[in-house]
Order: C-alpha cells, then structure tokens, then sequence
C-alpha cells in the first residue's frame, strides 16, 4: 500500500520539488495549489520523473477551501499518512513600520494555514497511531534576520506550534519535524522586494536584509535538496524534530545558538563595515557587499 502524501503550495520551489521526489519515493502524492493554471510545471516534473501527481485545488487561507480539498483528499485515498505544510508567503518590515493588517494576512497563512491543515489530518492519524507532519519553516525561524518582522514572527509561532503538537501527538504514534531551510531556489524572493521604509529611519535595516538575500540568491541551493530533508525526516529511524539545510541554514542556526542574547542586540548597533565582519564573523557566511 503506497504512502499518501498531501504537500500544500506546490505550484513552485520546495512544494513542487518535494511533491515530486515523493512520488519519486513511490508516495500517492496530492500536491495543493491555490488554482490548476499553476500546475503546468509540476505536471511537466512529474512526467518528466516519470511519475504521478495529483493536483489539489486549496487555499489554505480559507476555512473552506482547507475541509474542502482536504476532505476531497481522504474521500479518495482513504487516509493521509504525510502532510508538509510548505505553503507560506513573505513579508518584509521593521516592527515600527508593520501595518497589523500585514501581520494578520502572513500569520494567517504562514501559521493558521498550517493549523486548519493539520486539523483536518490529524484526527484519522490519531485513529491509525501513526502519521507524519512536516511543518516548513525557515531559517528566520531560528534567528531573526533584521526587517522581515511579520514573516520571522509567523515562522517562529510556528516553530512553538510544532514543537508543542509534537508532544501532543507523540502518544498516537504520530511523527513531527520542522524544516529550516536557509536560502532556496524558489519563486518566493521574486515575489518578497517591499520595504515599507515610511519613516526613513531604518535605511540601514533594509539594506542590510536584502544585501543577505543578494548574496545568497546566486548561491542558493535546489528546491530538490529541501525536498530530501522532508523524506529524510519522515523515514528516519531515529527522528529528529528540527532539520535545518540550504544556504547559510545549518550555519546561522548554528551560530545564533553559539552567541548570548547580548552579542545578537549588539550586533544590531554596529556600523555596516563592522557588521558584515561580524556577521561573517559569527555565521560562517560572507554577505558583505563587492568592494
């Protein structure tokens, strides 16, 4: 009997690549997607990895898209085994600056979408004792890189939501992990390039987050690899709960944790010139811009 799997926002980047590589795996795959003209690329992957999979018509920022397309789901495969909650957009401000109607719309995405989802698998995983759920996060997850206030709060809510569903569920035999990928090919960067910037004070602060992302864009590593992790954290023998990958991921995690709470609000208050050497410094990647 083939795994099914349900992997949300699948029309480009991580989704698409991990819906893909899971049916590689031989998962029944149904890949989610706000509406079908998007799935012309995976389709296009699929049959060109010479496999199948199943498009999903859901918005998980609706309540009724959510039961919808997940109920459509269990109608026809009988079950979920996998859900990775990948769909989520950006969002970039300083706190100051964040209207809290843009707060709202990334948290209910990035974070309630993730809820609804799971609260629609969940119960016929508990029944069965067993299941697993795959929360996507991001590096800003684990370390909050300046001026991307409302997307690195919705990430780390849904790094407490995982970290508290994953002892919740533990007795049912029910797997979690969350995924941290670092920078990642994918279509959310092309999408992701405001910056409020009303009041002018923190022209430092924009600048110094997007000069990370232009260092890291050129080397950012392949949605497919991300897609790896997600099969790895769901099949490994021994699971972990926290994976972190891609570009600067397993680094930046790494270096935040080696650093007290007083050398990252130091950071913050050094001049460029000595804030990309630090930078570098502490995180083992260079982001300083081209002399």
């Amino acid at each position: 009997m083939s795994t099914v799997s349900v992997v949300t926002g699948s029309n480009s980047g991580i989704g698409r690549a991990t819906a893909v590589h899971l049916a590689r795996q031989g998962h029944e795959v149904y890949a989610t997607l706000r509406n079908l003209d998007a799935a012309g690329k995976l389709l296009a992957m699929a049959s060109e990895a010479g496999v199948e999979v199943h498009p999903v018509v859901m918005d998980i920022a609706s309540d009724d898209s959510v039961r919808q397309g997940l109920g459509g789901v269990l109608e026809r495969a009988g079950r979920v085994d996998v859900l990775v909650n990948n769909a989520g957009i950006g969002g970039n401000a300083v706190t100051e600056e964040c209207p809290i109607e843009l707060y709202e719309h990334v948290m209910n995405v990035n974070l309630y979408g993730a809820i609804r989802c799971i609260q629609q698998v969940l119960p016929q995983m508990r029944e069965r004792g067993s299941g697993s759920i795959v929360n996507i996060s991001s590096l800003v997850g684990r370390v909050c890189h300046v001026a991307q206030s409302p997307y690195y709060v919705s990430k780390w809510a849904m790094e407490a939501m995982s970290e508290g569903l994953a002892q919740e569920v533990a007795p049912f035999g029910i797997r979690v992990a969350i995924i941290e990928p670092g920078v990642t090919k994918s279509a959310i960067f092309a999408k992701n390039v405001d910056a409020p910037n009303s009041t002018g004070a923190y022209d430092t602060h924009y600048g110094r987050m997007f000069q990370f992302y232009k260092a890291g864009i050129p080397q950012a590593s392949p949605a497919e690899e991300v897609g790896e992790v997600v099969y790895q954290a769901i099949t490994a023998e021994t699971p972990k709960l926290r994976y972190a990958c891609s570009w600067g991921g397993d680094a930046m995690v790494e270096g935040r944790a080696g650093m007290s709470d007083e050398d990252w609000v130091s950071l913050g208050a050094l001049d460029d010139d000595a804030y990309y050497r630090e930078f570098s410094k502490r995180f083992g990647v260079d982001i300083a811009p081209a002399s």
